[in-house]
Order: structure tokens, then sequence, then C-alpha cells
């Protein structure tokens, strides 16, 4: 079925079809089109959260059509028809004054999140409407992974979001994943902060130097815990002294709002925000085929690499992809989970991709030649 979400799309659609049938319309405003639209034959296709005026409401299903219109009243679009961004998610957020994140979008969202009963939802309409919502932000999410169309080359990466700016293994993975997107990777990751946000900076830094990638993380040092009181306000002053140079590098973010308390990545370019976990989680290990890096982290990251496991153990998704270990030591004795892990693998395809390295050049030439 083919897409259309911009009015530019539209008025090429309009100008150049008299019959339509099997297009799904998506946030767009009709306001302006209702007499294009009474002159045309639409058949068999969807409206998804679209202004339509009521009069031709009545045309639309009489020939067939379903319309599901934007549920209104809630801080959150039901229908987005393009992921978010860092613009948008933090948009009313002032870094010279930390509490205004309480006024941006993503915060106001995770409020009403709270009070409409958090992961089990007081009413139909809210159940509806962020079902709505995560579909919406798949589609989009799926528009982007269409463009890029070397799926070997999407790899994330897995770690705790207490992994704290000063750590060395904070500019370790930020290093790796800003040689893998100059050599053409997209990173992806849970979208928080931590392990996951020095991936996105690794990214954001492709188009520069590493001294200038190291000046950032003593930047952001400076509050290094996400609980800090400065710790979005540090993110923002390094994207303003290093502003993204190149559209070239992207990085997308899938976090939820399931752990609203922790901001979502200010890094990541593109932001797949859900309000299902268990969506977001399947999802995110689904189609990361060019591999998943593990760093050190605790019952979340631990559970995503069994569930990582288990895709590979039955080939689920068509294809058995790295799963590469980070940090030696961490996973075969504060968290052994990289024994039991090849203990699991024994007979499998994957336990020949299974890799474990302090080193970054060897986590970097593991997820190279797996796309070869």
């Amino acid at each position: 079925m083919i897409e259309i979400d911009s009015k530019k799309d539209l008025e090429e659609l309009i100008t150049s079809c008299q019959k339509i049938s099997g297009i799904a319309f998506q946030g767009i405003d009709f306001s302006d089109y209702s007499k294009k639209l009474i002159k045309l034959d639409i058949s068999d296709s969807v409206f998804l959260g679209c202004n339509i005026k009521s009069d031709i409401l009545k045309v639309l299903h009489d020939k067939g059509n379903i319309v599901i219109p934007a549920i209104t009243g809630l801080p959150y679009k039901t229908s987005p028809c393009k992921l978010y961004t860092p613009s948008i998610l933090f948009n009313k957020f002032d870094p010279e004054i930390p509490s205004s994140y309480n006024d941006t979008y993503d915060y106001k969202t995770y409020e009403h999140f709270l009070k409409t009963g958090k992961d089990n939802p007081k009413t139909i309409k809210e159940s509806l409407a962020r079902r709505l919502h995560d579909h919406s932000i798949t589609d989009a999410l799926n528009d982007i992974l269409k463009i890029f169309n070397n799926d070997t080359k999407i790899v994330a990466v897995m770690g705790g979001h207490s992994l704290s700016r000063s750590d060395s293994d904070y500019l370790k993975i930020a290093e790796i994943t800003r040689i893998l997107a100059i050599k053409g990777y997209l990173i992806i990751s849970g979208g928080g902060p931590g392990a996951m946000e020095a991936a996105h900076l690794g990214v954001w830094f492709a188009s520069r130097t590493f001294k200038e990638l190291g000046d950032a993380t003593g930047i952001l040092a400076e509050a290094p815990m996400y609980n800090d009181r400065l710790w979005l306000s540090k993110a923002f002053k390094v994207r303003s002294r290093y502003p993204q140079n190149s559209e070239e590098f992207m990085s997308i973010g899938i976090p939820t709002w399931l752990y609203g308390h922790e901001p979502p990545n200010p890094f990541a370019t593109q932001i797949a925000k859900y309000f299902a976990n268990c969506v977001r989680e399947e999802g995110l290990l689904a189609i990361a085929k060019g591999g998943v890096i593990y760093a050190p982290g605790s019952a979340g990251t631990i559970q995503e690499i069994f569930q990582d496991a288990c895709q590979n153990h039955y080939c689920s998704y068509g294809i058995v992809s790295p799963m590469i270990f980070m940090n030696k030591q961490y996973w075969t004795e504060k968290k052994p989970v990289y024994p039991l892990l090849k203990k699991l693998a024994e007979g499998k395809e994957y336990a020949k991709h299974l890799r474990i390295f302090d080193d970054r050049d060897e986590i970097i030439n593991a997820i190279l030649d797996f796309s070869k």
C-alpha cells in the first residue's frame, strides 16, 4: 500500500489521478482539499489521523474507505507520520534552566502516561491511542530502514543506563560507533543514557576528530549520571559547541515511556519512542541484523542478551548475527553471562558469532567481518 504523509505528495497524487485506490493517507490536513476530494473516485484507502471535514467523511465511508481520526485531548499525536527528533521531544528545554525539561513534549507525555495507568491504561480510549501511536512509530521506523538498503550494516549497542560519562568504556563505545558510522553502518540503541548515549555520541562526532570527541566527553563528565541535575544541560552544551556538520550520519534511538524517568538520548538524530516496551525491545533486536555490541549492564541488558540469543537460536528473523561482548572481566566474572551463553549455543550456528573482547579494534573488526 502506497503511503501519503505530506501535502507535497498529496498534491502530486490528486493532480495526476482521478481514481485513487489502495492509498494510506497519514496525518494530513484535508481542510483545503474538500472540493478536490469530492471530485475524486477514492476507494479501498485508509485515512489515519487526518483532519477531514464532516461532509467528506460520508462520501469516503460510502466508497469503502477506512477513516481513523486523530484522538484529541492528549499531549502526544496518535498518528505521527515521522520519527521524533531531539528538537521535538525537548521542544521547550532551556539548558540554562534544567527544570524546564518538565515542560517538554517528552516529559508531558510521560506525565500523562503515569496518570493514565502507566503500562496498564485505565481506559479503552487511552489504550487505543497508544496502540495507534506505536503503530505509526513502527511504520515511520520501517520507512527509514527501507532507505538503508543493507540490513547487515545495522548494528545495535546495548548496555547499562548507569554507565558513567567519565568511565573509560563510555569513550570506547563512542570511538567504536564513530568508526562504524564512517564505514557506513547505521547505529541503533535503546535510546537512553549511559552506554546508549555513548553509542549516539560517537555517530554525532563521525565528521569530527577523536580529539573533539574526547573534549566533548570531558564536558559531559561534569554531569556523569543521567540523574544529575545538569545531565541534559551538558549534552546541549556539547550539541551547541559541536553541531552536527553533516547530515550523512544518522543514528536511531528506540526508547520507551515505560522508562520515562530517564530522558531520551539527545545525540540520536532520530528517535522511535514507544509506549509498549515489549514491542520496542523485540523490534530493536530484530532489526539489528548486523550484530549487537553488549557493553556492561545489569538486568535490562541481560534480558536483552537472552532475547537476542533466542532470536539467533531459532533464526527467528532469517539471519543469525553477531553477539559481541565488550569487557571480558565483566561478562565472565562479574556477570558471568558469556560462559552460559557459550554452553547454550553449542551445536547451533550462532556459536561462531559469539565473541568477547576488550580491545576497541577487535570489536570493530568482528562487526566488519560479518557484513563483508
